[in-house]
């Protein structure tokens, strides 16, 4: 069960490649109890793609959550503020 719903967004940007994207991962409850993280991605201003992964477990879920901020801070991607 999830104790406290978590949302992040980073983006990457490159002016010089004409290049701008974002990344945001979210965990969340489901309606059956589970916990859930759910991966978006793509280019700046569209919809992009999504991705969701089921837990039975929080800890499993901020796990990867880690582990996907990791990669893409060593790509690039930085917490806009």
């Amino acid at each position: 069960m999830t104790l406290q719903p978590f949302h992040l967004y980073i983006e990457r940007r490159e002016p010089d490649k004409n290049m701008t994207r974002f990344y945001a991962l979210s965990i969340e409850p489901n309606l059956f109890g589970s916990t859930t993280l759910v991966r978006s991605w793509g280019r700046t201003g569209s919809r992009g793609q999504q991705k969701i992964h089921i837990f039975d477990s929080e800890l499993k879920a901020v796990d990867l959550l880690l582990t996907l901020l990791r990669r893409k801070h060593s790509r690039g991607y930085l917490l806009l503020r």
